[in-house]
């Protein structure tokens, strides 16, 4: 069998999230269906990172094994082809058996885009959240380090949300200002469901003047979802870079989507403990 790993990017708004699902579109699927076309046999894929309905990747990760021997363009150039306009692959790259795209990830990294609304342009609409507030970057990031460490996120999580543990680790957390938009930068080993959109709207209102430094820290130890603000919208949410150990040899930089502008260097890298790879999830 031959082993795979894609970069996937992909608009997702007119689809139901990345998962497969029963009478929905996904992105999954549309994945699937050109993988098998190219491959001329079924294709099924595992992400690094099942995103929500609604929500953006520019690199995410996939892998997957098939009896073919195709060379790297049938990959790219092949599949792109019987992809949607809404689906590309960045780049392909040949793996060992071992590897698994979702667990074989060290760290997943999102970024939330906040456009104030004075700004708005109908060409963003599905690409930003646009908001009315002119937020505070600097309380905003005095507030953020609250959030890091390995801790109970339970205030973030969706009430939906099937994780066995609501304990994760939050290695990275910047929040930017670049132009027109407030842009939160935030690294984990994993995420609770609706994670990074409840931090993001309470980071939100802590930008606004709603919330301070003590609400934060009494939402965080109240491990309480119910005083959280409502969750932000799922346009503002890309899955921008997923990190794996240096000798797999993947492209674990962040790939910026392109309505910020030429913004990378405001993107400090991810850097983990020494000891991540003894740090459970749960305590």
């Amino acid at each position: 069998m031959n082993h795979y790993a894609l970069g996937v990017q992909y608009d997702g708004t007119s689809y139901s999230g990345f998962q497969r699902q029963a009478e929905a579109r996904t992105v999954q699927e549309e994945l699937e269906s050109a993988l098998s076309s190219i491959a001329a046999e079924p294709v099924s894929v595992t992400a690094a990172g099942r995103t929500d309905r609604g929500v953006h990747a520019t690199q995410q990760v996939v892998s997957f094994e098939t009896s073919v021997d195709r060379p790297d363009r049938a990959w790219i150039v092949g599949v792109n082809s019987l992809l949607p306009e809404t689906i590309g692959i960045n780049w392909v790259r040949q793996v060992n058996a071992k590897f698994s795209a979702r667990y074989s990830a060290l760290w997943r990294r999102y970024i939330y885009v906040y456009g104030h609304r004075a700004d708005y342009q109908v060409f963003l609409r599905d690409f930003v959240s646009w908001t009315n507030a002119t937020l505070d970057v600097v309380r905003m990031s005095e507030v953020a380090e609250l959030f890091l460490g390995e801790q109970d996120f339970s205030c973030l999580r969706a009430a939906n949300c099937t994780s066995r543990t609501p304990f994760r680790h939050v290695y990275h957390l910047d929040v930017i200002s670049a132009g027109h938009f407030v842009i939160i930068d935030i690294a984990a080993n994993a995420f609770l469901l609706h994670m990074v959109r409840n931090l993001a709207a309470v980071l939100h209102d802590v930008g606004n003047n709603k919330l301070n430094r003590s609400d934060v820290e009494k939402l965080l130890e109240s491990r309480d979802r119910n005083l959280s603000p409502p969750t932000a919208h799922a346009s503002g949410l890309y899955l921008a870079a997923v990190g794996y150990e240096q000798e797999i040899s993947l492209d674990s930089s962040i790939r910026v989507p392109a309505i910020l502008g030429r913004v990378h260097e405001l993107f400090r890298p991810v850097t983990l403990p020494c000891d991540y790879y003894r740090r459970p999830i749960s305590p």
